[in-house]
């Protein structure tokens, strides 16, 4: 991928598979692409970076400035899986409570339940979760890693698949705070949309001045077309698909390069490379191949390491960037044959 890239490239053609229901899966969920399209201009490669992470059973970091369309894309997204979706706005205010759930005393009864929280849907969109304190992000940790909720000592399963789609503006932005590594350790995925060309936003205007409106997806034509039995049929298919100890060795060989690297302070986690592993497998699946290449592995490095490194002060003064300092790991690690 380019250092520009959001994530890995769209293949135009899909082929191969395992069977007939594997690639009827396959065939939905890459349907979705042309989905969200009707609604986010010149987004593929986000899109399938989140359908990769549907399939690991991941999460995403959706980076971007205001105004770049995040939010929008995560409820097409929705709409096209025909997915339960629900929006909590992270702002300074924001109670864990707020989020989870909880307990509610009820004056019939007089006793106490439990009121569940938006936690409690398929896809989550945590809008601008960089702007509420660390004590309320972190009341996702337990539910992005064990999917459940514990509240008054007892665990409450959320539903299935379940996914958490956290935007934030860029780290520079005032009113911002910084997420904790142990937070960003869990989501599987840091994808970034950049400003479009020009071409897409000249597109994004003319759709808006022909009516355009982001608060009616279905007026915009975006349909269901995949949902959560395809997501299921496409999990099962991915677990077959195949790689051989060379590929682990050379994920390892990566996540060990990154923390001898004289650039970062902080390298990559065991988890980091397992997430590696399991994105890799996700996207061999979807580009219809049984078996892991090292170029899948090439392809999903950026988006599956950036968030789990941190830069020394002194390469931040200087100005080196994440992904520069990663792509030179990738450039010198050796690929297996």
């Amino acid at each position: 991928m380019s250092e520009h890239s959001s994530g890995p490239q769209v293949l135009n053609s899909v082929g191969g598979g395992n069977s007939v229901d594997d690639n009827a899966a396959r065939q939905a969920l890459l349907a979705v692409r042309h989905e969200v399209a009707k609604a986010v201009v010149g987004q593929d490669a986000t899109v399938t970076g989140f359908l990769i992470a549907l399939l690991a059973q991941g999460h995403v970091l959706l980076e971007g400035v205001p105004g770049v369309a995040k939010t929008l894309l995560v409820r097409a997204l929705s709409s096209a899986l025909s997915l339960d979706t629900k929006r909590v706005q992270f702002t300074p205010d924001l109670m864990p409570g707020d989020v989870t759930g909880s307990l509610v005393y009820d004056a019939h009864t007089s006793e106490f339940s439990f009121r569940e929280g938006p936690v409690f849907t398929n896809l989550l969109l945590a809008d601008e979760i960089n702007r509420t304190p660390p004590k309320t992000q972190a009341s996702l940790l337990e539910a992005m890693e064990e999917r459940q909720v514990s509240v008054d000592g007892r665990a409450r399963l959320l539903p299935a698949p379940f996914l958490v789609a956290a935007t934030q503006n860029p780290v520079e932005y005032e009113g911002t705070y910084p997420l904790p590594e142990a937070q960003l350790d869990r989501f599987l995925l840091k994808l970034s949309m950049p400003l479009p060309q020009r071409q897409d936003e000249i597109e994004v205007i003319r759709r808006h001045a022909a009516g355009f409106d982001p608060r009616d997806l279905a007026a915009a034509g975006v349909q269901a077309v995949a949902g959560a039995q395809d997501l299921e049929r496409a999990r099962e298919a991915v677990a077959r698909v195949a790689f051989e100890p060379e590929i682990i060795g050379y994920i390892v060989d990566l996540v060990r390069a990154t923390r001898s690297a004289p650039s970062f302070q902080l390298g990559v986690s065991p988890r980091g490379a397992t997430a590696l592993l399991n994105a890799s497998r996700s996207w061999a699946w979807l580009s219809g191949r049984s078996f892991v290449t090292p170029d899948d592995v090439k392809a999903l490095a950026l988006a599956c390491l950036r968030h789990r490194v941190a830069l020394q002060p002194e390469a931040q003064m200087d100005g080196v960037r994440v992904d520069d300092v990663l792509g030179s790991i990738l450039a010198s690690v050796p690929v297996p044959r």
